[in-house]
C-alpha cells in the first residue's frame, strides 16, 4: 500500500477551501442544522421526562437523520428520511442559517425572508432503521455487551489521515487554504472588506521537497463582491487584509515569488446559489484532507452519528492522529470498513507510507487493542449525540482543535506507545 515519496523529489500540492456562502456549503450548514435541532429538541423532550405516541419514554438514542438540502436562486428544498419525536421548523431553520451566512437581501444574490422552501422530508426506511436498531450480532446470539446491539447505519469505507505538516497534523494545504477562507468570512463580516459577498473560494500550492513542506507558491481567491469595486482595489486587498494576515499569525513561509491570483475572470458579482445550484455533500475533499489522503465517498452534513460515513470517519482520523502524535509515523492514513448492520468493522487498515518507526503491523494490533471502533463505541467516546454539527460544515471537519472536535484529540498517545512497546 505504501507510496513513498522518492528521495530528493520536489513538486507542488494543492488544495481548495469554500467559504461559508458557497452554494453547496449554504446547502451542508441547512442540512447540519436540521440535525443539531432534532439533538436539541430530543435531549430537552428525554431530560423532561416526555414520552413517544407509544407510551415509552423518549430516548435521544432512537433519532435517525439523514438531511439533503438543495439551493438554487429563489429557493432551498429539504428533503432526506428523518425519525424524530419533534418538529423540525424547516422554513425557520432555512431563514436564520440563510441569514447568518449573510444571505439577507435581493442584491448579494439571495434573500433569506422572500426566498421559497421546499420540506420534502420523509420517515426513515424501517429496513435500515432495523440494521442500526436490531445488530446482526443480536440477531444471531453474538451480542456481547451493549455495543454490539448497535449496528452500521450502511456499508462503506472511510478514511483519516494526519501527517506532521501543521500543529494540528494536517496536510499544509487544505490547511491554510481553510484559514484564508475563514479570514475571507471575517473581514467582511466585521465590516472591514464591506463591499465583500458571502460566496467565495481559495486554493493553496505548497512545494514539497522529500515529502516536506517548504513554502507556499501560489494562492488564487475568488471572491464574490458588490458590482462598483475596482479589481485592482480587490486585489490588494486581498493581500493585505487576508493573505498577509493569515501567514503571520500562523507562521505560514511563502516563496519570495509568490504568485497570488484574485478572481481571474475580472468579476465575481453574481453568486451563492444564484450563480451556481448548491448541493449537500457535494464538497467532500474540502471537508477532509484536500485530497491528500484517499476518501471513500460518502459526505458527512446532515447524517447523525448511526451514519458511519460520519461518526467512523471522524474516529479514522482520531485513530490516524494519535498514531502521528504518538512518534508512531510521521504521516498515517486509516481505513476501516463497515457492512450495514454489523457492529464491528470488517476491516482496518494502518498505512505509513513508510513514514513508521515501529512496524505497520504492530501499530495495527496496538490500535485493534486500544480503540473500539463499534459504531456504540465510537458515539460514546467521542461524545457524538450533541448538537455541534453545523460547526463542523464550514473550514473543515478536521484539523480545527476546538471542544466540540473530540476526534482531534490525542487522548491514546500513551496507550499506544505502550501497546508498541515504545
Amino acid at each position: 500500500m505504501s507510496n513513498n515519496v522518492e528521495k530528493g523529489r520536489s513538486y507542488l500540492f494543492t488544495s481548495e477551501s469554500v467559504t461559508e456562502g458557497h452554494p453547496d456549503k449554504v446547502c451542508d450548514q441547512i442540512s447540519d442544522a436540521v440535525l443539531d435541532d432534532i439533538i436539541r429538541q430530543e435531549d430537552q423532550m428525554a431530560a423532561e421526562g416526555k414520552k413517544d405516541e407509544n407510551g415509552n419514554p423518549i430516548d435521544p438514542a432512537n433519532l435517525r437523520c439523514a438531511c439533503e438540502t438543495l439551493a438554487t436562486t429563489g429557493m432551498v428544498m429539504v428533503t432526506g428520511e428523518i425519525r424524530t419525536t419533534g418538529y423540525v421548523d424547516v422554513a425557520h431553520i432555512v431563514r436564520e442559517v440563510l441569514r447568518d451566512i449573510g444571505y439577507d437581501r435581493a442584491k448579494y444574490g439571495f434573500d433569506c425572508d422572500t426566498c421559497g422552501v421546499i420540506n420534502s422530508i420523509k420517515g426513515q426506511s424501517a429496513d435500515i432503521a432495523m440494521g442500526v436498531d436490531t445488530s446482526w450480532e443480536s440477531q444471531h446470539g453474538e451480542a456481547k455487551d451493549k455495543y454490539s446491539l448497535i449496528g452500521a447505519g450502511d456499508q462503506g469505507m472511510m478514511f483519516g489521515y494526519a501527517c506532521k505538516d501543521t500543529k494540528t497534523l494536517m496536510p499544509m494545504p487544505i490547511y491554510v487554504a481553510h484559514r484564508l477562507s475563514e479570514r475571507l468570512a471575517a473581514v467582511r463580516k466585521d465590516g472591514t472588506l464591506p463591499y465583500l459577498r458571502p460566496d467565495g473560494k481559495t486554493q493553496v500550492s505548497v512545494r514539497y521537497v522529500d515529502g516536506v513542506p517548504m513554502q507556499v507558491e501560489k494562492v488564487l481567491i475568488s471572491t464574490q463582491h458588490a458590482e462598483n469595486v475596482k479589481h485592482a482595489d480587490l486585489y490588494h486587498a486581498m493581500i493585505n487584509e487576508v493573505i498577509k494576515p493569515v501567514f503571520e499569525r500562523e507562521g505560514i513561509k511563502a516563496a519570495s515569488d509568490m504568485d497570488v491570483y484574485v478572481n481571474p475572470t475580472g468579476r465575481f458579482v453574481v453568486g451563492g446559489p444564484m450563480g451556481d445550484v448548491g448541493l449537500t455533500g457535494r464538497k467532500i475533499i474540502v471537508d477532509t484532507y484536500g485530497g491528500m489522503g484517499r476518501h471513500g465517498g460518502g459526505a458527512f452534513s446532515g447524517k447523525d452519528c448511526t451514519k458511519v460515513d460520519r461518526s467512523a470517519a471522524y474516529a479514522a482520523r482520531w485513530v490516524a492522529k494519535n498514531i502521528v502524535a504518538a512518534g508512531l509515523a510521521d504521516r498515517c492514513e486509516v481505513q476501516l470498513a463497515y457492512a450495514i448492520g454489523m457492529s464491528k468493522p470488517i476491516s482496518m487498515m494502518v498505512d505509513t507510507f513508510g513514514t513508521n518507526h515501529v512496524p505497520e503491523q504492530n501499530i495495527e494490533d496496538a490500535v485493534d487493542k486500544v480503540f473500539d471502533l463499534r459504531p456504540g463505541a465510537i458515539i460514546d467516546e467521542l461524545d457524538l449525540r450533541r448538537p455541534i454539527y453545523r460547526k463542523t460544515s464550514n473550514y473543515g471537519h478536521f484539523g480545527r482543535e476546538l471542544p466540540e472536535f473530540t476526534w482531534e484529540k490525542t487522548d491514546k498517545v500513551e496507550a499506544l506507545q505502550q501497546a508498541c512497546g515504545k
